[in-house]
């Protein structure tokens, strides 16, 4: 440009200014080159004092070659006015330049004014505007121009296979490229490119061969792109060894290729595996190490999310929302909110883009730190929201104790027209069971077949039978059960087996245990819990025989586990663990703290210890619960007023959330534990869950 501008002075000096065919020239170099700039090209185009099509359509190619799609419009309005018409290729310039905001907003005036000049039968022209109607989803229109076109550019085909791609009728690519090996036409590498990315949505690996020959019998000439379509084609279809024998096998891999191969494993359950690929990268981008952060996640853990993280940021390599996603899935399990909190001022102050997949994320998050306020606080801001943010909602609400609000939530999803699905019922039943609310517990469960077409499933009833159930209702959840229409599973028998141990019912407690441990002969919670209503009910002999069969079978109880987070680190505790660096003064805590509370009346809760032993040595059991020790470190590391955030793996026992409650109380602490089924909101005394869990 700067040569340019140089050789037009001399133009102006020359007095040749109004040369046209220079003129024309310089408008060229700015339209067609990389570099070149659409603003000093218009402002040669202005001074033009004759100004023929091709001039114009150069003007076009220039905006739509800068994405300028406005502006493009803009001047062909403009080229109207002057009384100049179209030609062939002024509508293939156009077009192409189109964005999907603009194939929304023009796609169909332009069809129009194509018709309007004559155009309708032009096969550049039918390239264009099946892209175009390709682009705004109007992939039917797409379809009406491509059947009247006379299909013989392969570009044609391209886009409408693209087309198909991105309204997801991966099933309708696959026919054109069908209809395309009749008629015998030659696909080129994007063809090809197009219809893997199809057939790997459709895991249609039979097919996927024979694009594959193509490149083998060199029909089509390989490139890198094409190889790592084919490779993620294999990989996401769960074939490792192809993917990994052609990844081996390519003479110039990028970091595209290595990426697949670690996505590949991670998608079959070999995160180490994908951990030693990942490793031997030899450059990595936010993708890679995004992918990697996701196979941990699917294998919870958590902690090497974390660790990961750190080395990204220590490597300079900037996340992207979805790396934000899986780093607030993390932060969510984990109940980590100083973390979360840091990783929402993060996205804020690197402007990274807040879809609604982020969005969601970011209230998963809050919600399962136990922060209510900051979740719907979110959710107000998202100027766009799907079903998930409504059921993330309605879950997020009903699990921490306002259930009235759930329930308010999902009226007012339907009021904005969104239409539930099978999970956001789960969430509205939830709510029910958690306020005792049977009768209308019953009623959303009748409505969701006839009023939204949703079946119920075994989880759906497995609702139902714990809401029943925890209403002391247990002829009824029994009755559900005999009459499902689907098999009970392991999350039905486990829900009516919880009510049996708050009603004290042992007869019923058994028939639930036998039958959960034909489909689940390994469950020691099963075991646990028996024991625990033996214990409750003082049948000491029927406690003994089930600890005799856990031993004999080998079945260990699984151990108490509670996270907190501290100062941005994450803590674990298990029950009688010794092994924190901060144990002793975290023990000597507790027995100050139980001897306060003992001199206040408070009486230790040993119903459900289920060992035949002595009373100190119960009360000395209970003493060593994991989220006792987690309370004990909280109050020792930090300042007065500190909410205390704690997530347990177990149902939180009786005498644990007694004394949560005192110490709320006592310290004028808030206390947030997050155990298997809900949230228990510890504020001045009182529990969220009103002592209904």
């Amino acid at each position: 440009m700067d040569q340019l501008r140089q050789i037009h002075s001399v133009i102006i000096q020359k007095g040749l200014i109004s040369d046209p065919k220079l003129c024309s020239n310089i408008i060229a170099f700015c339209s067609n080159n990389e570099l070149g700039d659409m603003k000093y090209a218009r402002s040669v185009f202005d001074i033009m004092p004759e100004r023929g099509v091709f001039i114009w359509n150069t003007m076009i190619k220039g905006y739509s070659r800068e994405n300028s799609p406005q502006n493009g419009v803009s001047i062909y309005r403009e080229m109207l006015n002057n009384n100049v018409q179209p030609d062939n290729y002024t509508f293939p310039f156009l077009l192409k330049g189109f964005t999907r905001e603009v194939s929304l907003k023009l796609g169909k005036s332009m069809h129009a004014h194509v018709c309007k000049f004559g155009f309708e039968l032009n096969e550049f022209v039918h390239h264009a505007l099946i892209h175009v109607y390709g682009l705004c989803g109007q992939v039917d229109m797409a379809r009406g121009v491509f059947d009247l076109s006379a299909k013989s550019d392969i570009l044609i085909w391209n886009s409408m296979i693209s087309g198909y791609n991105r309204s997801k009728q991966f099933g309708e690519s696959r026919k054109l490229f069908y209809a395309m090996e009749e008629k015998q036409l030659q696909p080129t590498s994007v063809t090809l490119i197009s219809v893997i990315s199809a057939l790997s949505q459709l895991k249609d690996l039979d097919t996927s061969n024979r694009v594959h020959q193509y490149v083998k019998d060199y029909k089509v000439q390989s490139s890198l792109v094409l190889d790592n379509a084919i490779v993620d084609l294999y990989a996401s279809s769960g074939k490792m060894d192809v993917a990994l024998g052609l990844f081996q096998s390519m003479k110039h891999k990028d970091v595209i290729s290595w990426t697949t191969i670690v996505k590949g494993f991670v998608n079959i359950g070999q995160v180490n595996v994908a951990r030693k690929y990942f490793d031997q990268m030899p450059k990595r981008d936010n993708i890679s190490w995004t992918a990697m952060m996701d196979g941990y996640v699917k294998e919870n853990r958590f902690k090497d999310v974390l660790m990961l993280f750190r080395e990204m940021q220590a490597a300079k390599i900037r996340p992207d929302e979805f790396t934000m996603v899986s780093i607030l899935t993390t932060c969510a399990h984990l109940g980590a909110l100083e973390l979360g909190e840091w990783i929402k001022t993060y996205i804020d102050k690197n402007k990274i883009k807040v879809d609604v997949h982020l969005g969601n994320a970011v209230i998963d998050m809050y919600f399962k730190c136990g922060n209510v306020e900051k979740a719907l606080m979110m959710f107000t801001q998202m100027p766009c929201r799907d079903k998930f943010t409504w059921t993330a909602m309605i879950i997020g609400l009903a699990s921490n104790g306002h259930e009235r609000e759930a329930l308010d939530m999902f009226f007012e999803m339907l009021r904005a027209s969104e239409t539930p699905d099978d999970v956001t019922y789960i969430g509205v039943l939830s709510a029910c069971t958690h306020m005792g609310m049977v009768d209308e517990g019953k009623s959303f469960f009748a409505n969701m077949a006839s009023q939204h077409g949703i079946q119920p499933n075994v989880i759906h009833y497995g609702c139902l039978v714990d809401l029943l159930g925890r209403a002391g209702r247990l002829e009824g959840a029994y009755e559900v059960i005999k009459s499902m229409p689907v098999k009970p599973n392991s999350i039905v028998w486990g829900a009516l087996l919880g009510a049996c141990r708050i009603h004290k019912d042992v007869q019923m407690a058994e028939i639930a245990a036998q039958q959960l441990l034909q489909l689940e002969p390994g469950n020691g919670a099963v075991y646990v819990l028996l024991c625990n209503i033996y214990a409750a009910c003082k049948k000491w002999d029927n406690l003994r025989e089930t600890r005799r069969i856990m031993t004999d079978r080998g079945i260990k109880k699984t151990p108490g586990c509670s996270l907190i987070e501290m100062h941005g680190i994450v803590h674990e505790f298990v029950a009688g663990d010794q092994s924190h660096p901060q144990s002793k003064s975290i023990y000597s805590k507790l027995a100050e703290l139980i001897g306060e509370l003992k001199f206040s009346g408070y009486v230790p809760d040993t119903s459900e210890v289920s060992l035949d032993i002595g009373e100190d040595e119960k009360e000395n059991s209970l003493n060593r619960h994991s989220e006792k020790l987690a309370i004990a470190f909280a109050l020792i590391n930090s300042e007065p007023g500190f909410t205390i955030r704690i997530v347990k793996n177990l149902r939180i026992c009786t005498d644990c959330h007694h004394v949560a409650k005192l110490i709320s109380e006592r310290y004028n602490r808030k206390l947030i534990i997050r155990d298997r089924t809900r949230f228990h909101h510890f504020v001045q005394g009182s529990c969220s869950c009103k002592d209904y869990w």
